[in-house]
């Protein structure tokens, strides 16, 4: 835990650079509004002690020999006014450190959290696919924002009453044994009490705090769930089942509030009853001193206020150490976020020549310790070919993909996979991605214009003579120009204002943009017509030059023409050869050849039974 703390400190010791200067000026601000605020007492008592009374004056020498020179105690009982300038000054000097402390505070953790908000997004941006599958959505935006947003109020408010509440507590404790050692053992009594109370509610509010926190994550992945896929909840009527199951978490995050609010309000009140027991013990026990001569009038009314102004900055301690706690737990779910491993990119990796021969050799893989998804799998595309991939439903035709992107790295011993000769993991990352286009079957796009999301690749402003070609290669120009803005149509979120081909259409248009020499289309024409398919499986050839193309697809009439074609069995290579070698050929291709029709009009996803099993 000791270690952890440090970490947390470290954190935000990390993104205070820059900012420091600002936080000591919020903390001297902070000290000297606090001794500002103990004069005004003071004033008072010398009023009442030696204005309005004749007890001769208990201050500095320098404030003596001022008071004689304008006249003494006779000149201040006729301008009392004077002695009220004297408390309206010292108030209003704290004021004005106090607006100093707060300003400056403001700037120094706006600053921090701005910056530590910066980092975050960054570092998500760098971190693996794996890491982003493991993780939920939700949950990472509301690390990103709620865990955020609670250690920016510690920052701006409690982190600086942390110190004033400490030099509070020390101010008011050397100037009450001044007055009274007797008095002050009393009042001193009671704080042990009040921070052994303090100190049990802080240990259990940062566990509860965190189980709370993590239900408001689950919350909020629900919601997003639901927002991201509302169309599939409206097309099959599971509103009534997603409004129950929202109402459960919902139930159980708010269950979660109320446990901790009673711990926190058993806290407050036992707090409160020690506070008004202790001011009520020293207002009985000063009246008897009072009364005995051990303690003047106005050191009485004085003793009093600083009894007050102590009793206070203990009990705010509880509030701060229960902010603390918070502060604490949402520290470390974002430094979990932080210390999670970026994808590295070697220095040493090369630039190689995407236009060579890619060879996938002995290649086995599986995700995370689960059965085999390819298992010793190895086959060759030439360069500027195009290869046709057929599988059933999870037997590792996208995992190619995702190893040949090295969205997921290929472990040692595992195979290796080489363009041109060249290892992929002796490849720059950020080379070869940007040479491998890569079209999904469930395509993103963003929420802006159809225009914005096919020239997002460009770095160079729009190009809509580039723009206009892309889309017409991907069959999606007509389709668009029937809109009625256009291209300057806004495509709503995750897309979901246009069908699902046409999505499909405006992600390939947007990779065609890319002219990457490798291009992969994984399945991402299965949401158009035949018709269409043909289209564009046409201008493709056509227009993709000397890319080396990789068409992934369940219709035979998508892979019939590309130069090789390879069939996956539960992650084995089963088969491989042109459509010509495969129809002659007894195996699953020709079933599923048989089955589809000769055209592949009546395409079908081959099932678990026709490709022999089901295998991630």
């Amino acid at each position: 835990m000791q270690t952890k703390n440090k970490g947390k400190a470290a954190l935000l010791w990390k993104f205070s650079r820059g900012f420091r200067g600002l936080i000591v000026l919020a903390t001297a601000m902070t000290v000297l509004a606090v001794l500002l605020d103990y004069m005004m007492p003071q004033v008072v008592r010398v009023i009442v002690d030696s204005v309005l009374d004749n007890k001769p004056f208990d201050l500095p020498a320098f404030a003596v020999n001022w008071i004689s020179s304008i006249g003494g105690r006779e000149y201040l009982r006729e301008h009392l006014l004077l002695c009220a300038a004297v408390a309206m000054a010292a108030s209003v000097s704290s004021a004005i450190c106090n607006f100093v402390r707060r300003t400056t505070m403001a700037m120094a953790s706006e600053g921090m959290i701005c910056r530590l908000r910066n980092q975050l997004f960054a570092h998500i941006q760098r971190l693996p696919y794996r890491w982003h599958i493991d993780n939920q959505t939700g949950d990472t935006i509301q690390r990103c924002t709620s865990d955020v947003e609670v250690v920016r109020n510690f920052l701006s408010t409690q982190l600086i009453d942390v110190v004033r509440t400490v030099v509070l507590i020390a101010v008011s404790m050397v100037l009450m044994f001044a007055m009274n050692v007797k008095l002050s053992l009393i009042a001193l009594a009671f704080i042990p009490v009040t921070m052994t109370i303090t100190a049990l509610f802080y240990s259990q509010i940062s566990k509860r705090f965190r189980i709370a926190d993590e239900s408001e994550g689950r919350l909020s992945a629900a919601v997003q769930e639901n927002l991201t896929g509302v169309r599939v909840i409206r097309a099959f009527g599971r509103q009534r089942y997603e409004i129950d199951r929202f109402d459960e978490k919902n139930e159980e995050f708010a269950n979660y509030w109320i446990r901790l609010s009673y711990l926190m309000a058993f806290y407050w009140g036992s707090g409160n009853l020690l506070c008004m027991l202790q001011v009520m013990v020293i207002i009985i026990a000063g009246t008897f001193e009072a009364v005995a001569g051990a303690i003047t009038l106005g050191e009485f009314l004085v003793f009093i206020t600083y009894n007050s102004m102590l009793v206070w900055p203990v009990r705010a301690l509880g509030r701060i150490l229960s902010e603390m706690g918070k502060t604490s737990v949402s520290l470390e779910r974002i430094a979990e976020i932080l210390d999670a491993e970026e994808e590295k990119d070697d220095p040493a990796g090369v630039e190689a020549d995407m236009n060579g021969d890619i060879v996938f050799d002995h290649v086995s893989f599986d995700y995370e310790g689960n059965a085999p998804v390819l298992n010793d799998v190895s086959f060759t595309i030439k360069a500027g070919s195009t290869l046709g991939v057929l599988g059933g439903t999870g037997s590792g035709k996208s995992t190619l993909t995702y190893l040949l992107d090295r969205l997921y790295d290929l472990p040692e011993g595992h195979g290796r996979i080489t363009i041109g000769g060249v290892d992929i993991q002796a490849i720059k990352l950020s080379w070869l991605r940007k040479n491998i286009g890569l079209v999904l079957q469930e395509p993103f796009l963003f929420s802006k214009t159809i225009k914005e999301n096919i020239g997002a690749v460009l770095c160079d402003g729009e190009d809509m003579e580039r723009i206009r070609r892309a889309a017409s290669v991907a069959a999606v120009d007509e389709a668009i120009e029937e809109f009625s803005e256009g291209y300057d149509t806004v495509v709503g979120e995750r897309g979901v204002t246009l069908s699902g081909g046409q999505k499909q259409r405006v992600a390939i248009a947007r990779m065609l943009m890319q002219q990457a020499p490798i291009m992969i289309f994984d399945d991402s024409l299965s949401a158009v017509d035949t018709e269409t398919d043909a289209k564009i499986r046409q201008a493709l050839r056509e227009n993709t030059g000397s890319s080396t193309v990789i068409l992934i697809s369940h219709r035979i009439a998508t892979l019939m023409r590309a130069d090789k074609i390879i069939v996956l069995d539960k992650g084995r290579l089963v088969q491989q050869g042109t459509h010509e070698e495969l129809i002659r050929q007894d195996g699953i291709y020709r079933q599923i050849y048989e089955i589809q029709g000769a055209d592949g009009e009546d395409a079908q996803e081959p099932s678990s039974a026709e490709m022999g099993g089901v295998q991630r």
